[in-house]
């Protein structure tokens, strides 16, 4: 396996907090990009402090700054901001998620970065974007994802919920990480936004859609889902939640047919295609529920997988942690942290004759010197910005 990683030699300035824009730089970093992730020095990234349950660090700043170097400095000084501006000189790209206007009064806006640092790929990534009327709002994964009606669609009618994983930081962070590839590839630099909100409309692009042509908001259905039918969860006679989907019309005569032994509901005119299925939705999950309920889990999956019907199981995070596909596929890792090594999974890419680096998760302002001094800071000049407070 080769060490280097397909962005070898690329360096990443990261001013960054909470998930979005760091999952953006780990999955740089993933492949094989330097990331020096620059902190305040009062705390750090606030994702540090959300919890301590990682042998007293916190499990999102675990996940998400895997292989970083942190450098403590104070960006409201004088001497941090002359730091950062060394640091840039150097780098590559340059990735923020900070507070609406903060990198403008940082002297590190789009247009500031363009004249000083014309060289960079510089990516902002904000809660709504510029120019509308949210712009100026603090913008947290919660709180974009009921503005964008991503709740609407989740949990059940009357009751909606939050998608569980930050799904509005994450693919925001990869929609940034894909533009930097992007420009990496054409060999220029250039101004990327991303945006929360843009990022969860484009995922609401189905619900949209649907509305936009038929008038209709879809009600949200827990573990199944309204544009298809059979497609949810049913308990077995063993205590234990199987899946069921069908994507097509032979799928779902298959499943009635062979998983069922019910050819008359696949010769049934109501439940001919998929829009007959979706209005007739309770009867079928009816027959299906009653049918789960008589056989345990094991059996109904093996009957599944033998009509050619996809199916899975229902599982806690607890079982996922002792998943035997993770296991049989060797997908657990040891990273370094300050509280000492812990398990990660290794990045969903599998890129043949590479192996990600898995690098340790950096303590606050734990590379601060060595970075300074590979700029060109004396050691004296590192005493002289520690004792001004500029750096940690």
């Amino acid at each position: 396996m080769t060490s280097g990683g397909p962005l070898a030699g690329i360096t990443v300035v990261a001013l960054e907090q909470a998930v979005s824009a760091p999952m953006c730089t780990r999955t740089l970093g993933d492949f094989g990009a330097r990331v020096i992730k620059v902190e305040n020095p009062a705390g750090g990234d606030f994702a540090r402090h959300y919890d301590d349950v990682v042998g007293g660090l916190a499990a999102h700043f675990v996940w998400v700054n895997r292989g970083k170097e942190s450098v403590a400095l104070d960006l409201k000084s004088d001497a941090g901001q002359a730091v950062v501006h060394r640091l840039l000189e150097r780098a590559d790209v340059l990735v923020s998620n900070l507070t609406p206007g903060t990198t403008a009064k940082l002297g590190l806006s789009p247009t500031d970065l363009e004249v000083r640092h014309p060289h960079l790929i510089a990516v902002e990534i904000d809660g709504y974007g510029p120019g509308g009327p949210l712009s100026h709002k603090r913008a947290y994964d919660l709180l974009v994802q009921a503005e964008s009606g991503a709740c609407s669609v989740t949990g059940h009618p009357g009751a909606p919920a939050k998608p569980g994983p930050p799904v509005a930081d994450v693919c925001s962070g990869l929609y940034a990480a894909l533009s930097v590839l992007s420009l990496l590839y054409a060999r220029r630099p250039g101004q990327v936004a991303v945006s929360l909100f843009d990022t969860m409309t484009e995922l609401m692009g189905y619900p949209l859609t649907y509305t936009r042509h038929s008038g209709i908001e879809q009600q949200p259905l827990g573990m199944g889902s309204p544009a298809v039918s059979p497609y949810g969860a049913y308990p077995t006679a063993d205590g234990r939640t199987v899946v069921l989907g069908t994507t097509n019309d032979r799928e779902w005569r298959r499943l009635a047919r062979e998983l069922l032994g019910r050819p008359e509901l696949a010769d049934d005119e109501r439940f001919r295609t998929n829009a007959g299925r979706v209005a007739h939705r309770a009867v079928l999950d009816e027959e299906i529920g009653a049918w789960c309920a008589h056989h345990e889990l094991a059996y109904v999956q093996e009957r599944a997988d033998a009509a050619g019907i996809g199916n899975s199981r229902y599982n806690t995070v607890t079982d996922v942690l002792a998943h035997p596909h993770l296991a049989a596929r060797d997908r657990w890792r040891q990273v370094d942290t300050p509280a000492g090594p812990v398990p990660a999974l290794l990045p969903p890419p599998v890129v043949t004759g590479y192996d990600p680096p898995m690098g340790a998760i950096p303590a606050l302002g734990e590379h601060t010197d060595a970075v300074l001094a590979e700029l060109g800071y004396a050691q004296g000049e590192i005493a002289a910005l520690r004792a001004r407070g500029a750096i940690r």
